[in-house]
């Protein structure tokens, strides 16, 4: 990518990625799988729309019902089982 930024997602599992990335394209992002279990959001302002990802991540695994937290850290969003 030239001028434009990209934010990383990265899912525990395949599924779990699969399924985020099929709610993200339905939330209209130019959402795209790396490797396994990433997924490559080209944006403008990475650190808005790394906020605006979180919150759609966090509605993604409400509505899957699966026990997991999203977690921001410098620019990729982590998507785990929650720690005990």
């Amino acid at each position: 990518m030239s001028d434009v930024e990209a934010v990383q997602v990265e899912a525990a599992r395949i599924p779990d990625r699969d399924r985020l990335l099929q709610e993200l394209r339905e939330a209209n992002l130019d959402a795209r799988p790396v490797g396994e279990v990433c997924i490559e959001v080209p944006c403008g302002d990475a650190e808005q729309a790394c906020d605006d990802l979180l919150a759609l991540a966090e509605d993604a695994i409400m509505s899957i019902g699966a026990p997991f937290v999203p977690i921001k850290h410098e620019g990729t969003i982590y998507i785990r089982p929650p720690l005990s």
